[in-house]
Parts: C-alpha cells; sequence; structure tokens
C-alpha cells in the first residue's frame, strides 16, 4: 500500500526555515502504531496523518504524531496541514476549513499568505518560583522578567512559560536534560511537559521551547501550540489585545515567525496563531 505525503515548512517566511512538517493521506486504514512507526522514521518534530476527508463540507480529521508519542493538539501541524488541503487537495482553495483533532474542532482561515488556527480556551495552572531554574538552567535570578509570572498554561497542549529579560539571557541559555525532566515529572500537571522561554525586548518577542523526547533534549524550531498558551498568557497578563510576531527558532537555523493575534473580552480568550507555510515536496510512501 502507499500513501501520498507532502513535506512542508510552516511558520516559515521562505523555504529551508520555520519547523518541517510531513502530511500523510489516506490514512484511515492504518493502525496507530503504524503512524508512530512512520513518524520515527521520518524524524521531523511532527507528522500528521489524514484519516478522514469531507470534501464538500471541508472538515479533515487528523491524527498528530512526533517521533515519540501521539499529540492532542499542536500548532504548526494544524497550520501545515491545513495549508496542504487548501492548496492540494480541495477544489477552489477555500478560505475556511475545519479540522478535527482528539481535543475537539479547529476552526481554520485563511487571509493572504497566512494560514490562522483558532485556539481552544487556556488553562492556567501552577506558578512557579524562578528559584526553582537554579538546579537545572545556567538562569541567574537577576535574568528573569519579574513583570510576569512562570506559568504552567495549556490551550490543549501545556508548558511552563518562562520570561526572561533579553534575548542575550535567552541564547545563552543551557539546561541540564535529566535535572529538567526531574522537574517537570515532578511539577507539571498534564502528561504533555515541556518549556517556553521567552523574552519581550524593545517591543520584539523571541522565544524558546524545551522538551524531553526519547531521552533526549529537543529544541523546537516553532511550537503553535505553546504560541497559544503564550499569547493567552500575555492577554491575561501585558494585554488585552495583542496584535505581534513571535520569533522562534533562530537559536537553531530554523528561523521562524509566529503571528499573534488575539483578544480577551468579557472573560473569554479569542486567540488566533498565524502563519506561512512553504512547499517542499510531494512524494509516495510505501508501507
Amino acid at each position: 500500500m502507499n500513501l501520498s505525503f507532502y513535506i512542508v515548512d510552516v511558520f516559515a517566511e521562505k523555504k529551508y526555515a520555520g519547523n518541517q512538517l510531513a502530511v500523510f493521506l489516506g490514512a484511515d486504514s492504518l493502525s496507530g502504531e503504524q503512524m508512530q512507526q512512520i513518524a520515527r522514521e521520518i524524524n521531523f518534530a511532527e507528522s500528521t496523518f489524514i484519516t478522514k476527508l469531507d470534501t464538500k463540507n471541508k472538515v479533515a480529521t487528523i491524527r498528530i504524531f512526533t517521533a515519540d508519542h501521539e499529540m492532542q493538539f499542536a500548532g504548526h501541524p494544524i497550520i501545515g496541514t491545513s495549508w496542504v488541503l487548501i492548496h492540494k487537495i480541495f477544489d477552489n482553495k477555500p478560505e475556511k476549513i475545519t479540522l478535527s483533532v482528539p481535543i475537539g474542532e479547529i476552526l481554520v482561515h485563511q487571509s493572504g499568505d497566512l494560514v490562522w488556527l483558532q485556539a481552544a480556551q487556556p488553562e492556567f495552572l501552577n506558578i512557579f518560583s524562578k528559584k526553582n531554574f537554579e538546579s537545572f538552567s545556567n538562569l541567574s535570578s537577576g535574568d528573569f522578567d519579574d513583570t510576569f509570572p512562570i506559568q504552567e498554561v495549556t490551550t490543549g497542549s501545556a508548558f511552563v512559560i518562562v520570561p526572561v529579560k533579553s534575548k542575550m539571557a535567552l541564547g545563552k541559555l543551557i539546561l541540564d536534560k535529566d535535572k529538567m525532566n526531574n522537574w517537570l515529572i515532578e511539577h507539571c500537571k498534564t502528561s504533555h511537559r515541556a518549556f517556553y522561554f521567552y523574552c519581550l525586548e524593545e517591543k520584539k518577542l523571541s522565544s524558546r521551547m524545551f522538551c524531553i523526547e526519547e531521552n533526549q533534549l529537543i529544541e523546537d524550531a516553532a511550537t503553535g501550540s505553546a504560541s497559544a498558551c503564550l499569547q493567552a498568557f500575555f492577554l491575561k497578563y501585558h494585554s488585552a489585545e495583542i496584535e505581534m510576531i513571535n520569533h522562534q527558532g533562530d537559536f537553531i537555523n530554523r528561523s521562524s515567525q509566529i503571528y499573534f493575534e488575539g483578544k480577551l473580552k468579557e472573560g473569554l480568550f479569542d486567540i488566533k496563531i498565524g502563519g506561512k507555510t512553504q512547499f517542499i515536496a510531494k512524494g509516495d510512501w510505501e508501507v
């Protein structure tokens, strides 16, 4: 059996930037184990598998896998898969489509070169002390931006949001893998455990995402789900209306731009994450 697949770069202003994604069509006959094996073989941050396609109503059901496990929600796979559906699969390049993922339906729309997703309502979890970080990072007390808390936030996948004062501190960040992993296991409330470090310096937002997969410390080039959490964080603690670009991947030579557009009104979060997608390749995968 052969599957058609596409490779795209997501949150990328040009080719060979942003976060890589493989999108597999016609995956309804595959088991979860087979999907996991393929995702491990291709070894991108994530791969998606389209298991159901309603071309009339412009709805697709997808499953998202890292090389290590299945995700309930992830931003760059939703943006990239939507771009493939809009430009390569659905007729007439529809402006609005719906993707069904384990946490529910995600509304997606295209505006110009940008594909946008509407994130779920956030949940704000534990707040942590910066002293916690002395045991597994090289950050000193003066490196943190005390304007904001350190807090775990989820909009489907959870991240500990960590504000630092400068891009220099962000760039020099060093983490001890084992000690970091132990801290995450001990303190995080969800099964998805990761850090999202950021700085807001001279109105420019820069970020880095770290997690542990297959006993390796991984830095992600562009993380839409973390960006949704960070946007919710800003709406709660910084401004009730947000329009900015999140720059991620600069420190690993995969420059990424994740567009924020959000509002907080009467307790409801309107969180939109957008980005450009670059087409790289199309092929057939023999299962």
